[in-house]
């Protein structure tokens, strides 16, 4: 039975490729990749002579099959997109569920992923986050939106320089304009930028400057449920308490 590897590759700064993807790429049989011109330019860099392979999200469905079997024969593969983690709002899932269920052996390398280094530097909770990915572009958004109203953790989106105006809009619409924000972008490249603030704030930045680049935007969650929840909390809290532990209690 074979390997199949998911290796992570920069989403910006190629020093960000450790040694161990490199030796991975270099060791695989073959190697799976979204863009073969794009990957082919990273593995040149590297001095990565492997065997390309095609697999994106249009053709991972008739592909998979037969590389599940080249795994079960012995290969080692190994599954890069064209930035960041596979699998991450990139293909991956598919190939792994195929490989895991044919009992093909599954180990992801940690490394690149642009959300990450968006959220820890937001300024805003990361000990609880819901990772959100592209929010549909049309069907199915503004019920998305809905259900995010009560979430009170820190939510973290993707968003291409085209639509990120209209979102950040749309939030402030479906989630109040005072609402914090940061919104990054350009993850680990020379022009990486973030702008924190309140939605309405960051949405007049960006109504001035032309967004460029990808964009990880970083929203804080409800802090209106978060408080009604914490004074339930207290409060239940408060009665589990022995009568003579409660504050105002004649003894």
């Amino acid at each position: 039975m074979g390997l199949l590897y998911v290796v992570p590759t920069p989403v910006g700064n190629l020093e960000d490729m450790t040694f161990r993807a490199v030796r991975i790429l270099k060791e695989a049989d073959f190697v799976l990749a979204e863009d073969t011109r794009t990957s082919g330019i990273l593995l040149k860099h590297f001095e990565i002579k492997a065997h390309l392979v095609s697999h994106h999200k249009f053709n991972e469905h008739g592909t998979s099959a037969s590389v599940v079997e080249r795994l079960k024969a012995g290969a080692t593969a190994a599954l890069i997109s064209d930035a960041g983690t596979p699998g991450i709002s990139d293909p991956g899932f598919f190939l792994v569920r195929e490989a895991v269920s044919a009992g093909v052996t599954v180990q992801c390398l940690p490394g690149a992923t642009a959300f990450v280094p968006a959220l820890v530097s937001s300024g805003l909770p990361c000990d609880r986050f819901c990772f959100e990915g592209f929010l549909p572009p049309k069907k199915g958004r503004a019920t998305r939106l809905e259900t995010l109203k009560q979430e009170t953790r820190t939510m973290v989106f993707y968003e291409s320089p085209y639509r990120v105006l209209k979102t950040l809009q749309q939030f402030a619409e479906c989630f109040g304009g005072n609402r914090r924000v940061s919104v990054c972008r350009e993850i680990s490249k020379i022009h990486e930028e973030s702008v924190r603030g309140t939605l309405d704030e960051v949405t007049a930045h960006f109504k001035e400057t032309e967004p460029r680049g990808e964009f990880v935007i970083v929203l804080e969650g409800s802090p209106e449920v978060r408080s009604i929840k914490a004074r339930r909390q207290n409060q239940a809290g408060e009665d589990s308490r022995p009568a003579d532990e409660k504050p105002g209690q004649a003894t």
